[in-house]
C-alpha cells in the first residue's frame, strides 16, 4: 500500500509535463519544465517499486537507479527558472549544476560514497546517505535559492501584468522547499516521506499557472498586438488633424476681422499651432508602435533577410526619422570618421539607434544639461558605433543589469527594460557586441563593435541604393 502514492504521483507529473507541453507548444521554458517533470517521475516510480521490494541488495540497486533523477531535479528545476525568467547568463552555472549532479551520479553507480547502505523502516526499505550526500544537499539549496532570486528579482521589474504570474511561480517554489523533510530519512529518522506531496502541489501550481494563468505570455509581444491595433485610430486622428490645419487659419482670420470679444491674442496663437502639435504626438505615438512592433520581431531573427549596409546611412535615417521635440535634435552631433559596411538588417540596426538615443536624451533631460555624440570609425578588430551622452549616468549597482530583458529603472515612468535587452538581441545576432560604461552624473557611452571581415556569402554584395526604411515621423 506504501507504493500507491508515489506510483500514483509519477503518472501524475509525467501528466503534468505533457499537459504543458500539448497546450503551451514546444519552447525553451516548456522543454526544460517537462524536463523537471519527468525526472520526478522517475524517482517516484523508482521509489513505487523500491517500496514493494524486501532483497536487501536488490532494493540498493532500486535506490541507487532512483536516486539519479533525484541528483538532477533541483537542477533541471534551476534550468526551467532560468528560462522562464530570461537570465540566460545563468547558463554556465546551470552546466556547472548539471556536470556536479552527472558526477555525483558515476559516485552512486560505482561506489559507497553516496549510498551507503539501507535502511529498513516499516514502509520499506530507504537508502541510507553516505559521506558524499551532504554534497548533493549543499548543491540543492545552492541551485533553488539561487532560482528563487532570480524570480524574486525578475518579479520586483517586470510589467504589472506578468508580475502576478511570476509571484504565482515564486510561492510554488517555496512550496517545492519542504520537500527537503525527505532527506531526513536518509539519516535514520523513521516517517512516511511526504516531500512528494509538497513537490506535486508546487509544480501542480506552476503548471496552472503556465496554462490557465499563461505564464508563459510575451508581455512585449501582447503590447505589440495592442500598439498594432492602435495604427488605425492614429491614423484618424492624423487626417483628422490635417483637415484642422487647412481650416483653422481662415477661421481664426475670420474671427479677428470681426474683433469678437473672447479669445485673446496668446490663446489665437496657441489654437493656430494646435493641429501641428496634434500632429506631433502623432507622429511620437506611431514611433513608440514602431519601437514595440520591432522589440516583438526580434524574438525569432533570422538572418536569411540580411544584407550588406552603410552604417552612416543607417545614422542618417536614424536622425532624420526620429521625432525630436522642441530643440533636441541641436543637441545631437554627429562624427562620421570612417563609413564601413556592416551585415545585417539596416532597419534593426535604426531601431537600435532609436533605442540608444531616447535614452541618452531622457538623461540629458533628466540632468538638465548635456549633449549626444554619435560618432563611427573603423578599428583594427572591430568597426565602432559609439554613441555618448553627458547626461545623469548610470549608478554603479544598475550598469551590470542595463541589457537584463524586462530590467528597469523607470517602473512610472512607462519602461518596459526591453529596449536594451532588444539591441543586445540585434547587435549579436549581426555577429557584433555592445557595451556600456558609464560614470554617475557626468556621461554614459554605448559602444556597438560590428565584425571587420564580412561573411564570405555576402563579401562581395553591393550597398543598395534604396532600401526599405521604418516609418518616419511627418
Amino acid at each position: 500500500m506504501y507504493s500507491i502514492l508515489p506510483g500514483l504521483v509519477s503518472l501524475l507529473f509525467i501528466g503534468y509535463g505533457v499537459y504543458v507541453l500539448n497546450s503551451r507548444g514546444v519552447n525553451r521554458v516548456s522543454m526544460t519544465f517537462f524536463l523537471v517533470c519527468l525526472t520526478t517521475f522517475f524517482w517516484q516510480a523508482a521509489w513505487a517499486v523500491l517500496f514493494q521490494v524486501e532483497d536487501p541488495a536488490l532494493a540498493k540497486n532500486i535506490a541507487r537507479l532512483g536516486y539519479l533523477p533525484i541528483l538532477f531535479l533541483p537542477t533541471t528545476l534551476y534550468h526551467f527558472i532560468t528560462e522562464l525568467t530570461g537570465h540566460r547568463s545563468e547558463k554556465p552555472l546551470v552546466h556547472g549544476s548539471y556536470a556536479l549532479a552527472g558526477a555525483l551520479a558515476v559516485m552512486i553507480a560505482t561506489t559507497d560514497w553516496f549510498i551507503a547502505g539501507m535502511y529498513t523502516y516499516f514502509f520499506g526499505h530507504y537508502p541510507q546517505a553516505g559521506w558524499l550526500h551532504p554534497l548533493h544537499l549543499v548543491q540543492t539549496i545552492v541551485v533553488v535559492t539561487r532560482g528563487l532570486y532570480l524570480l524574486y528579482r525578475r518579479q520586483q521589474v517586470a510589467l504589472s501584468t506578468e508580475k502576478a504570474r511570476l509571484r504565482y511561480c515564486l510561492v510554488s517554489i517555496l512550496i517545492y522547499f519542504g520537500a527537503a523533510v525527505d532527506y531526513l530519512c536518509n539519516y535514520g529518522v523513521e516517517f512516511y516521506p511526504p516531500g512528494v506531496i509538497f513537490i506535486a502541489t508546487s509544480l501542480g501550481l506552476i503548471a496552472q499557472a503556465m496554462v490557465r494563468h499563461n505564464l508563459l505570455a510575451d508581455p512585449i509581444a501582447t503590447a505589440a498586438s495592442i500598439a498594432h491595433e492602435v495604427r488605425t485610430p492614429l491614423a484618424t486622428i492624423r487626417s483628422q488633424s490635417r483637415v484642422l490645419a487647412r481650416s483653422l487659419p481662415e477661421l481664426i482670420a475670420g474671427y479677428k476681422r470681426s474683433e469678437a470679444p473672447g479669445l485673446n491674442a496668446q490663446q489665437l496663437e496657441y489654437l493656430g499651432e494646435i493641429a501641428q502639435h496634434i500632429e506631433a504626438e502623432v507622429s511620437r505615438s506611431n514611433f513608440i508602435v514602431d519601437m514595440l512592433l520591432a522589440s516583438a520581431r526580434a524574438g525569432s531573427l533570422q538572418r536569411d533577410g540580411f544584407a550588406i549596409h552603410s552604417v552612416k546611412r543607417c545614422v542618417d535615417e536614424a536622425l532624420a526619422c526620429y521625432p525630436f521635440s522642441e530643440r533636441e535634435r541641436e543637441r545631437v552631433s554627429v562624427s562620421i570618421r570612417d563609413d564601413f559596411r556592416f551585415f545585417g538588417s539596416d532597419t534593426l540596426l535604426v531601431y537600435v539607434l532609436y533605442n540608444l538615443l531616447k535614452n541618452a536624451l531622457q538623461a540629458l533631460k533628466g540632468a538638465g544639461r548635456g549633449t549626444v555624440l554619435i560618432e563611427c570609425h573603423a578599428g583594427a578588430s572591430q568597426n565602432l558605433l559609439v554613441v555618448t551622452d553627458t547626461g545623469l549616468g548610470i549608478a554603479a549597482d544598475v550598469l551590470p543589469h542595463v541589457f537584463d530583458p524586462f530590467y528597469t529603472t523607470r517602473h512610472s515612468g512607462g519602461g518596459t527594460g526591453m529596449g536594451l535587452a532588444f539591441c543586445h538581441k540585434v547587435i549579436t545576432a549581426f555577429g557584433g557586441t555592445i557595451g556600456c560604461e558609464s560614470e554617475k552624473g557626468a556621461f554614459t557611452r554605448f559602444t556597438v563593435g560590428f565584425p571587420t571581415h564580412l561573411p564570405s556569402q555576402a563579401a562581395d554584395a553591393a550597398i543598395p541604393d534604396h532600401y526599405p526604411v521604418p516609418h518616419q515621423a511627418k
